[in-house]
């Protein structure tokens, strides 16, 4: 154990030259790296993908899905997770949103929520998400909410899941993180 002196002429080259020393140059890359981020395996379509039950109406195969709830007051749209529940949600019950809409349930209500979810799923990195809604009226409301959505760059149709190919199978197909030339 080095003691240094509180002059400050001696302390900072002392200082200087032992950080020089211990430290890696920056160019040095690391040979082992490790992705934490919990989505990559879904971003590049190997996670697992649950299957459900077939005979379930909407299904379960998803990784994010849309869900629209419409009260009596208010609309809340959110993205959940198959895994962990809900991932992210706007609502025009939020002060930042209803301050600026003249009715918290009208068609320009439903247009700015689908702009606002768009931008919190663009924040997030969630750039595809299944949608089982069906709109009833092709100039309605909900269509409004999912125009908005696809404008804002959300795509409304998750890829399917990548599996690896047999030995024996003819055709390979290509894998989604590779980029071809």
């Amino acid at each position: 154990m080095q003691v240094f002196r509180i002059c400050p002429r001696l302390f900072t080259p002392v200082l200087q030259a032992r950080s020089a020393s211990t430290t890696k140059q920056n160019n040095e890359i690391n040979p082992v790296f490790q992705n934490r981020n919990p989505r990559n395996l879904e971003r590049m379509r190997i996670a697992y993908k649950p299957d459900g039950y077939h005979v379930d109406k909407p299904g379960r195969n998803y990784w994010h899905k849309l869900d629209l709830k419409v009260t009596g007051k208010y609309v809340t749209a959110s993205i959940n997770h198959f895994e962990n529940g809900e991932v992210l949600r706007a609502s025009t019950s939020e002060w930042c949103i209803k301050k600026y809409l003249y009715s918290t349930k009208d068609t320009s209500a439903f247009v700015n929520l689908g702009r606002v979810l768009g931008f919190r799923c663009l924040q997030t990195g969630i750039t595809e998400i299944s949608c089982n809604i069906e709109p009833p009226k092709k100039d309605g409301k909900i269509a409004l909410f999912l125009q908005a959505l696809k404008e804002s760059g959300v795509q409304l149709e998750e890829p399917p899941q990548f599996f690896s190919a047999y030995p024996w199978d003819l055709e390979r197909p290509e894998k989604p993180w590779e980029v071809v030339e």
